[in-house]
């Protein structure tokens, strides 16, 4: 099964090129590395021509965000299987994509998601939070539960029936195109129980200036899949407290 990977950036020259090297790194053969650029200008580009005989496609022009872009990318994909990677983020392991295939294989499912930890912009080995997850049941979305985007694995066909991301939202389209698939009842999900994804703590959505636009973003989607309103944001919400509690009071070691 081929495997497409997309990752998008915008002036992020630090870690491009260790986000690329750590898809390159995998042990799984069958990756196509798509990279989608919204026209940097501190030398990201640069950073990523290092690399072009290595990417199934690349392109760098303007966008109307990271939903447009992640559009692009999808748009350009071939694989059987898509994730996001982006330009902040790298892989734990070597073998995370293999194992996600295998499961895919194994297990005959749409989806295929697991757990992510949320590292130092700086010191990567420093844990700031973690995002588990477990085995799906519809009724955890009404309390706020979805799993982290990039840890979620789709394949193709998803896009093809389900649609693209959504440029009405600019900062949580990523949790409307999740309900869309986890809401879906003919859709198999299948929980990897293995850490996905690292990704550097201070993304466009994690920032705290951005969070009071990400809820109203999250509560006109919420009321749109008919959850359960404010409830479901407030759990969406508190859901949060623990994943940054976990990591100092060390009950999260093996990774």
């Amino acid at each position: 099964m081929k495997v497409s990977i997309i990752t998008v950036v915008y002036n992020n020259v630090n870690t491009i090129s260790e986000c690329i090297q750590s898809v390159l790194d995998q042990d799984y053969d069958n990756i196509e590395l798509i990279v989608i650029d919204g026209a940097s200008t501190d030398g990201t580009q640069k950073k990523i021509e290092h690399f072009l005989n290595k990417l199934a496609y690349y392109i760098s022009e303007k966008d109307s965000g990271i939903f447009d872009a992640y559009n692009k990318g999808v748009k350009n994909a071939t694989g059987d299987i898509i994730g996001i990677l982006n330009s902040d983020d790298f892989y734990p392991e070597k073998d995370v994509i293999s194992e996600i295939v295998k499961t895919f294989t194994t297990t005959q499912s749409h989806i295929v998601y697991g757990k992510g930890i949320f590292v130092g912009q700086k010191n990567t080995n420093r844990i700031k939070r973690i995002y588990p997850s477990n085995p799906f049941k519809k009724s955890y979305l009404k309390f706020g539960w979805i799993p982290l985007h990039p840890t979620i694995y789709v394949k193709k066909e998803l896009y093809d029936n389900f649609g693209l991301y959504s440029l009405e939202y600019s900062i949580a389209s990523d949790y409307d195109i999740s309900l869309r698939w986890f809401r879906n009842k003919n859709l198999k999900k299948y929980f990897l129980n293995k850490w996905i994804v690292k990704m550097r703590l201070g993304g466009k959505s994690t920032t705290i200036g951005l969070q009071k636009r990400k809820s109203s973003e999250d509560l006109k989607i919420i009321k749109e899949h008919k959850l359960m309103g404010f409830f479901t944001l407030i759990f969406k919400i508190g859901r949060k407290i623990p994943h940054y509690l976990a990591p100092q009071l060390k009950t999260y070691l093996n990774f």
